[in-house]
């Protein structure tokens, strides 16, 4: 039996799942207070120098990231502009509810919870194929503008918020490389699980049960 596409109202409850996920993800990565991802290395030490809750730190780096596409023009979609809104909204929500644990053994759990969570949400929320996050957006815009390669701007970019926010006071540490080596790997095996069914050309049979 041949696979019919999702429709529009499951396309976006697989986003807001997702992306709902992913800030989650991040939530325990923090609260596992073993390293972060590299953006969140910046958000928490923005966070921590101002004063202010990471959620809203997160909020307003993915805002400012967000105005760096009108340049590189740069064409968002849905899923942009709600992945700026959701994930901090239920990043700062996981943090508020679940506080750091004293359990060197529960903190290591936070961190590998979490990062699992953030690779199989990023394969969910991009399956839904509602356009890519914002700092995707200015990874592809910067390549598009200056013809670097792809691998090239993603570890410039990386490198350049660690060690920024590193020196504002954010967590660079164990998490921030299993994040580094581990990301990939894992994204890559939600991908297949989420990604968008296509139809199939109508010379092809159906598919058979087996």
């Amino acid at each position: 039996m041949a696979r019919v596409p999702r429709s529009l109202p499951l396309r976006l409850l697989q986003l807001l799942i997702g992306l709902a996920l992913y800030g989650a993800g991040i939530g325990l990565m923090v609260e596992g207070a073993l390293g972060v991802a590299p953006w969140d290395v910046l958000n928490q030490g923005l966070a921590r120098s101002t004063g202010l809750e990471f959620g809203l730190c997160m909020f307003l780096v993915s805002l400012g990231i967000f105005i760096l596409w009108i340049p590189l023009r740069q064409r968002p979609g849905l899923g942009t502009v709600l992945n700026i809104v959701i994930v901090p909204l239920a990043a700062q929500g996981t943090i508020w509810l679940l506080p750091t644990p004293d359990e060197l053994w529960l903190r290591i759990v936070f961190l590998a919870v979490g990062l699992w969570t953030i690779g199989v949400a990023t394969g969910i929320y991009l399956g839904a194929d509602f356009g890519p996050g914002p700092r995707d957006g200015l990874m592809t815009g910067l390549h598009a503008r200056t013809g670097w390669p792809i691998w090239l701007v993603r570890t410039l970019i990386e490198v350049l918020v660690v060690v920024t926010g590193w020196l504002l006071g954010g967590d660079a540490w164990i998490g921030t490389l299993a994040f580094a080596l581990l990301i990939g790997p894992i994204v890559h095996l939600a991908m297949p699980w989420f990604a968008p069914r296509r139809p199939r050309e109508s010379g092809e049979t159906a598919e058979q049960p087996g």
